[in-house]
């Protein structure tokens, strides 16, 4: 079973590139109001973790997942 630092991890490289901020990436990172994502970079990224992991993310998730916590939580719950 893959752990919630792992989870962590992934998402910390995989938003690196969209990361134009250059921010230092935490659990507390906002997906749109601190990178700043587009609708179609959020649902790039969900397709990349979804790829990754291999599990399907439902959309009706996305309203409560604001930060990189909130997503790594919820990925870890969809993958146990």
């Amino acid at each position: 079973m893959t752990d919630y630092q792992e989870y962590l991890d992934f998402l910390y490289s995989a938003l690196a590139f969209q990361n134009k901020k250059q921010l230092v990436l935490s659990e507390d990172t906002a997906l749109v109001a601190d990178i700043g994502l587009s609708s179609l970079e959020v649902m790039e990224f969900i397709e990349k973790i979804e790829d990754h992991f291999d599990i399907s993310i439902p959309l009706n998730i996305l309203p409560d997942v604001n930060t990189i916590g909130d997503l790594a939580k919820k990925v870890r719950e969809l993958n146990l």
